[in-house]
């Protein structure tokens, strides 16, 4: 009996044997995050600093490139003892409080607002291995806000974690002085505001020293620099390719629905604005020192103020505006930026600097603005035009047709960007690509998102989350569907090949021909992508001016 027992047992303890052998194996899988004492150290010419590791991406946040004083141009940060933490986000500008959002279109967006304080020049890094003397590329993002607001944290789509980890490039972005902060003109008031009107830009330069310096030690190459930004961001990355002193600090370039401004704000009119200033405050010219110690809130109040009352008058005299109004953003001082935009001496600066321009198709929508054209009929759509083309309505549709085919809501007829992103893209692309210069590559983001029946459309900063490859980071924007997931990985793809080599042609699209103004080159991004030549000459031709 014993025995049979023993055999029964014996068998029992066979069968479940492959069981409980599963059942002790451990499946070994590397941390999704690793953040201790001793990870990630890097040495910069200031000091240490220690950084963590999520998902085999090194991460850096908040490391300070830069200090300064109120309206003086940036100087080299202290040097410190022992080892830098630097695992979260520095703080931003100080900018107008947000008090409240538009619900539905706030959800696409998702902005982070962070902390503000005036010593907000510091950086980000993002980087597959560090101190392995490889030479990754290296792709600074200038954030949006036009030169006004936004910050590096802004949008979920800045995370530079998998654009570093599918091209193994090293994304940096940053955040640097804005408004009166970065951009009040004092020079009338003696030498030592000489440089003032442009500090906000000689922030960004200052990023790019640093990174000259130090990138190497994070695994990047401090001579293969590519500068992209997307709306102020993109007229950021412009204002660079003006600034002498910038050149040679980045070699490619990258322009995302950011050639809203065609010029840059002149001094007279700048300096303007500045003794307005100093009225609206009760200071005399002598009292401009006054300047650096007023709280920001009072100070912020007065500029807008003081923009509001020159702006007045140029408008009585006629006076054109520099994106549209009065607002903070560089100037051609005569120091920093030497030269206009349609300058040949300006633009010879970035001459051999190749760039990558484009916009998207729908941009500041008409219908954002006004809901009730979201359900237009095709008549209401008809006659909304009418009133703003008159005689040229039916050539308008026409141009339409033939310049997006698939353009099928009549709310589409109307929220097509003619008047801002797209023109003053063709026309920047059209001053840089001259036959011995750099080549110019242009795109069109046309993809359409289907959150909230589709109103979101292609929105202003809707190509962000394909570049980023952050389609999950952003489902409330790109819905997350696999379509949005196969185009990101088309246009990362390019934008990574343009950073290595400044030629964005891979095998995942069409050839992609650079531009000149005669052949109007186009990369249609979309669900199919389409290489295209003059596709919207005739619409443009028909709303210029309007």
């Amino acid at each position: 009996m014993k025995k049979k027992t023993s055999i029964i047992l014996s068998l029992l303890l066979m069968s479940l044997s492959p069981m409980l052998s599963f059942s002790q194996k451990k499946t070994v899988t590397a941390a999704p995050i690793i953040a201790n004492s001793s990870t990630g150290v890097v040495q910069t010419e200031f000091g240490k600093v220690r950084g963590y590791v999520h998902k085999g991406i090194y991460t850096y946040k908040g490391i300070p490139y830069a200090v300064s004083e109120r309206f003086m141009p940036p100087s080299k940060p202290k040097a410190w003892e022992g080892v830098r933490s630097s695992m979260t986000y520095g703080p931003v500008c100080p900018m107008d409080a947000t008090t409240s959002v538009n619900d539905v279109i706030e959800f696409a967006f998702n902005h982070n607002w962070g902390y503000t304080n005036e010593s907000c020049q510091s950086l980000n890094v993002w980087s597959s291995g560090i101190n392995d003397q490889k030479k990754r590329p290296v792709m600074v993002w200038l954030h949006g806000g036009g030169f006004t607001a936004g910050s590096s944290i802004e949008l979920p789509s800045y995370d530079g974690e998998n654009l570093s980890k599918k091209g193994d490039v090293v994304v940096v972005s940053l955040n640097h002085r804005l408004n009166i902060l970065g951009f009040c003109d004092l020079s009338a008031y003696g030498d030592k505001y000489k440089y003032s009107a442009n500090v906000g830009i000689m922030d960004l330069e200052a990023a790019l020293h640093w990174l000259k310096a130090n990138i190497a030690n994070f695994g990047g190459d401090p001579n293969n620099v590519t500068i992209f930004g997307q709306s102020g961001g993109g007229a950021k990355v412009t204002t660079l390719m003006y600034a002498p002193s910038a050149k040679g600090f980045f070699q490619k370039a990258i322009v995302q629905s950011g050639s809203y401004r065609t010029s840059f704000l002149e001094k007279e009119d700048a300096q303007k604005v500045s003794a307005a200033l100093l009225e609206e405050l009760g200071l005399q010219p002598s009292q401009v020192d006054s300047l650096q110690k007023i709280p920001y809130d009072v100070l912020n109040a007065a500029g807008k103020r003081a923009q509001q009352k020159v702006q007045a008058k140029m408008k009585a005299e006629g006076k054109a505006f520099v994106g549209g109004g009065l607002g903070w953003g560089p100037s051609h001082d005569g120091n920093y930026l030497p030269y206009q935009q349609v300058d040949p001496a300006g633009i010879e600066i970035s001459k051999n600097i190749p760039l990558l321009i484009g916009s998207t198709k729908n941009e500041f929508m008409a219908s954002l603005i006004n809901p009730a054209i979201r359900n237009f009929s095709t008549d209401e759509a008809k006659a909304f035009l009418q009133k703003k083309y008159g005689d040229k309505t039916e050539a308008y549709l026409k141009a339409v047709e033939k310049a997006y085919p698939n353009t099928t809501k009549p709310s589409d007829l109307i929220d097509i960007d003619v008047s801002t992103f797209r023109p003053g893209a063709v026309k920047q692309a059209n001053m840089k690509a001259t036959a011995d210069a750099a080549p110019v590559y242009m795109y069109m983001f046309t993809w359409q998102s289907p959150i909230m029946d589709g109103m979101y459309k292609a929105i202003h900063c809707i190509e962000i989350p394909f570049v980023f490859d952050n389609i999950a980071r952003c489902e409330e924007m790109t819905g997350g569907g696999s379509s949005a997931y196969a185009l990101s990985n088309k246009i990362s793809q390019a934008w990574i090949n343009f950073a290595k080599s400044g030629n964005p042609n891979h095998k995942g699209l069409p050839t992609w021909q650079k531009y000149s103004a005669e052949n109007g080159a186009t990369m249609i991004l979309d669900n199919e992508c389409v290489q295209k030549f003059h596709h919207d000459k005739d619409l443009l031709e028909i709303t210029a001016g309007k």
